[in-house]
């Protein structure tokens, strides 16, 4: 049975009120959290590979801005033994390594051509979302810990906490900082998230939280997303006005027609601006799939969701995460990885493309956004 987190109404919060805001990825960062994977039952080989992937990702970051890794005191020793020694390590408890989801979502009270709400009476205080969190429906049977970690996270970066009375993952949502929010609707209405909660009313809190005017509800997210959808998989702004969005050229592949869908969708859609949205394919790789012999690997527990070989994977190379001057992209030793670097390159002109490996991190359910999660700087 799905256990859900409660959610109190009692106490309406409202971050836009007091002048915050959700900022874009690109806009400056004073440091990435992430956590360190460990979970037998999500990752092959007692997550070994996985923490390989994750050290080669942190690496990738630390060239750019400060990185700190959350990681269980348990193994807190050995952990900081295998990653860059400039890489910060954060004991903290924790229930799996998906901070974009678990972690809060940062906000700032600087001004931006989309804020339309209470302007800021002093500029420089960092505030943050703390959603409430159930493991997208249960994919795992105890997830307090990630249900708790924005508290710590935010009181870690002296950052104005927000308790939401919504349970939202961070995945769910991208902004282009100036009043656009990209959500999919296959995620935000799943049953396992809000049932009591209608689109509009949904919609209502996220502006409320977020500071966003304009949301563009896409219909479908990535073919097997095990998150049923999260927008970080299948579009991203790249800056305003103009969206990257995850594509196949095989019309037999269902997700040729979520991703068409979505794509007309964009543009038929103003933003926030007025703007009419500039849209770019980025083919996907594969399809990819979870071997036989990978699987054989992951050690199933009561609770969690199933690994077995054969499963497709919802691989995409939009599942890549904005740093200052870098843009950190999932590549897997696939065709289409030297095409997708190419038109990334030509999105982000004035910053460095870096490759790292994804297949370890896409078996456990997701990419590089998604095990990172962006501090702005104030």
């Amino acid at each position: 049975m799905t256990q859900m987190v409660g959610v109190a109404t009692d106490k309406i919060v409202n971050p836009a009120a007091d002048g915050y805001r959700m900022p874009a990825e690109w806009e400056a960062h004073s440091r990435t959290w992430m956590l360190w994977p460990f979970r037998p039952d999500v990752w092959r080989e007692q997550a070994r590979p996985a923490q390989a992937a994750f050290a080669a990702v942190a690496a990738a970051i630390a060239r750019f801005e400060p990185v700190t890794v959350g990681v269980l005191p348990r193994l807190a020793k050995e952990t900081r033994a295998v990653l860059p020694p400039e890489v910060e390590v954060f004991p903290v408890e924790y229930n799996d390594a998906w901070v974009r989801d678990s972690g809060p979502t940062f906000l700032v009270n600087s001004s931006s051509p989309g804020l339309r709400h209470a302007q800021p009476t002093s500029e420089g205080r960092l505030a943050g979302v703390d959603w409430r969190f159930n493991a997208w429906g249960g994919h795992y049977a105890d997830f307090a810990a990630d249900d708790a970690l924005p508290q710590t996270i935010l009181q870690r970066a002296d950052a104005k906490p927000y308790r939401a009375d919504l349970i939202m993952e961070g995945g769910a949502l991208h902004t282009d900082g100036e009043g656009t929010l990209l959500v999919v609707e296959e995620c935000l209405l799943h049953p396992s998230r809000n049932p009591h909660l209608s689109k509009a009313e949904i919609e209502e809190r996220l502006k409320r939280y977020l500071n966003v005017q304009t949301v563009l509800w896409l219909p479908y997210g990535v073919e097997k997303d095990e998150t049923a959808g999260h927008v970080d998989n299948l579009a991203c702004f790249v800056r305003p006005g103009v969206v990257a969005l995850t594509w196949t050229d095989d019309e037999r592949d269902p997700q040729y027609a979520r991703s068409l869908a979505s794509e007309q969708m964009l543009l038929a859609s103003r933003d926030a601006a007025g703007r009419r949205l500039e849209v770019h394919r980025i083919h996907q790789p594969g399809p990819l799939y979870i071997t036989d012999a990978e699987a054989a690997t992951i050690q199933p527990a009561d609770g969690s969701r199933p690994r077995p070989g054969g499963d497709r994977l919802a691989a995409s190379y939009i599942n890549h995460y904005i740093v200052n001057r870098g843009v950190i992209v999932p590549v897997f030793n696939d065709p289409q990885d030297a095409p997708a670097l190419a038109k990334l390159a030509a999105l982000y002109p004035e910053r460095e493309i870096v490759p790292v490996p994804g297949r370890e991190i896409l078996l456990g359910g997701g990419n590089v956004h998604c095990i990172t999660q962006q501090q702005p700087r104030v």
